[in-house]
């Protein structure tokens, strides 16, 4: 019973791992891919806010100050050139990097 239960929590330790393993580089910084991913919902909800009220001006900069932001993030946020990086990671396709055939997506 033991070596099952040691076995199982082997295979999820693995499997942790390997989905923390790839990584999306931008501007000489690299973040996970479940951080990219989250970044992604967050700009998708603040598009989604500014169609419903158009006196709403969404940008990449008001992500940085959403406390929902991955914390990994916030060094990209105070480099200059923070909005159009934040942008072109929200752009990264998502199907692609998980198979790492996107150049920006390191790690398989």
């Amino acid at each position: 019973m033991k070596a099952v239960l040691a076995t199982i929590a082997v295979l999820v330790l693995a499997l942790g791992w390997t989905s923390e393993a790839v990584q999306v580089e931008e501007n000489g910084l690299s973040f996970s891919l479940e951080a990219v991913k989250r970044l992604q919902e967050l700009s998708e909800d603040s598009v989604a806010a500014e169609q419903q009220n158009p006196r709403l001006r969404a940008s990449t900069m008001s992500l940085c100050a959403d406390p929902m932001l991955p914390q990994e993030f916030l060094p990209l946020c105070r480099q200059r050139g923070a909005s159009a990086s934040l942008t072109r990671l929200a752009a990264v396709p998502m199907d692609v990097c998980e198979i790492c055939a996107f150049a920006a997506c390191t790690g398989c």
